[in-house]
């Protein structure tokens, strides 16, 4: 009779403990911070295909997040995929659609913020296109990898982890996009690619990283001094970019202000430098109303108005050109395209962001 009682005590109390203890799971589940994974491809997306004899895009948004491992334990994930692509692929336009998704993402009161897996070779671009057209201010951070998923060791699972780590974290809520690879985190303005195949590929020159992410820690190094905002236009004008060189003629420059161009980057030398043909190309294209930014191929440092001379920085600005600053040339045409969609634009305007 006693065993019988004991039996039905214990039933009993299987009965009511079990659903607590499910209803406790899923309250702690519910109390991690919600993080949407927006997938566009790249190589953290990619296998090596037999055919081809490269690598190609076939993982799936929730292929990514099922190689991560411990991703459920510190968030909430919701996959929504965007593109497939290598990102060589990737286009103004694309950004532009891009960061109509992301806002739209970011305006849901239960998203904490989102993470945007890229391909390498343009996803300072984008990250620097979102980074000047978002209106939110949540946390946004770009990944991706140098090494596919069939490679002996696949940079990808960690990078996506350490993204939705700084996603989630509060030291990293005041520095908006960046781009966070192989636990370096970097400023969408400053980072540039400087490897082609190394996994540490990204930096942010002078300015230096912002933070580095260790043992499930964001250690902040730096804040983010500049932000330019601008809000996403409906459409984006057509701006070349040329490099000039040694001897350049100039005629470039021409031939696509002849046939259209609404705005143009020139990547010159030095400080901001062009030779006396190029120069005289400039003025071609200012005569003719379309708005000249220009660049500089060195990496680190500047463009400044430093040289009188013909075609120096100097020069250039009194004939009405505008110089990039820090921005690479890259950067800079992104952002004269963004200005150039904005109703009402000036040169006036325009001076204020070169």
């Amino acid at each position: 009779m006693n065993t019988l009682c004991e039996r039905l005590i214990i039933v009993s109390l299987i009965i009511i403990i079990l659903p607590a203890i499910a209803m406790s799971g899923g309250a702690q589940e519910s109390a991690l911070p919600k993080v949407v994974v927006v997938t566009t491809g790249g190589t953290i997306a990619m296998k090596y295909d037999p055919v081809t004899g490269g690598v190609v895009p076939a993982v799936s948004g929730k292929d990514l997040i099922a190689a991560v491992p411990g991703l459920a334990k510190i968030a909430r994930i919701e996959t929504c995929e965007f593109s497939n692509i290598d990102s060589s692929q990737m286009t103004p336009e694309m950004w532009r659609r891009l960061s109509a998704k992301v806002q739209q993402i970011l305006e849901r009161e239960d998203v904490k913020g989102v993470v945007v897996t890229h391909g390498t070779d343009t996803i300072a671009e984008g990250a620097f296109f979102l980074e000047t057209t978002l209106v939110s201010t949540k946390p946004v951070v770009f990944v991706g990898a140098m090494r596919s998923a069939s490679e002996l060791s696949p940079d990808g699972p960690a990078n996506i982890y350490n993204a939705v780590l700084q996603v989630c974290a509060a030291e990293a809520q005041t520095w908006g996009v960046t781009v966070t690879m192989n636990q370096f985190i970097n400023s969408a303005r400053h980072v540039r690619k400087d490897e082609t195949t190394n996994v540490q590929t990204f930096d942010s020159g002078e300015y230096g990283f912002l933070g580095y992410i260790v043992a499930d820690r964001v250690i902040p190094f730096n804040t983010v001094w500049l932000k330019q905002k601008l809000p996403l236009p409906d459409s984006l004008p057509r701006v070349p970019y040329i490099t000039t060189f040694a001897g350049d003629d100039g005629s470039l420059i021409r031939y696509v202000v002849d046939r259209g161009a609404k705005g143009l980057v020139v990547e010159g030398v030095g400080a901001g430098n062009v030779n006396k043909d190029v120069f005289a190309a400039i003025e071609y294209a200012l005569a003719k109303a379309v708005p000249v930014v220009v660049a500089s191929r060195v990496r680190r440092g500047g463009v400044y108005a430093l040289y009188g001379d013909t075609g120096g920085g100097s020069s250039l600005v009194k004939a009405g050109a505008f110089l990039a600053g820090d921005l690479s040339p890259y950067k800079a045409r992104l952002l004269l395209m963004i200005a150039l969609a904005q109703p009402g634009m000036t040169k006036a305007r325009l001076r204020t962001l070169f």
